[in-house]
């Protein structure tokens, strides 16, 4: 499974836990609400300040984001 995949599956296993939708993930991420399904499906490259984002929204570390 290649780097986007794997990061897609924990964004989405991470936001299930928290018992966020994806559009309410966007928006404390302060992302397009678009953008995350995208990304759970491995099909964005993203940067590593969206994985901030992303990872600030979840009250995580970013390295949490990169764990299988």
């Amino acid at each position: 499974m290649d780097i986007k995949k794997k990061f897609g599956k924990q964004v989405k296993k991470l936001r299930l836990e928290k018992g966020l939708s994806q559009e309410a993930l966007a928006y404390e991420a302060n992302l397009d609400r678009t953008y995350i399904p995208s990304i759970e499906k491995g099909e964005r490259n993203v940067s590593i300040t969206v994985m901030e984002q992303i990872a600030n929204a979840l009250k995580v570390k970013i390295s949490v984001l990169l764990d299988e």
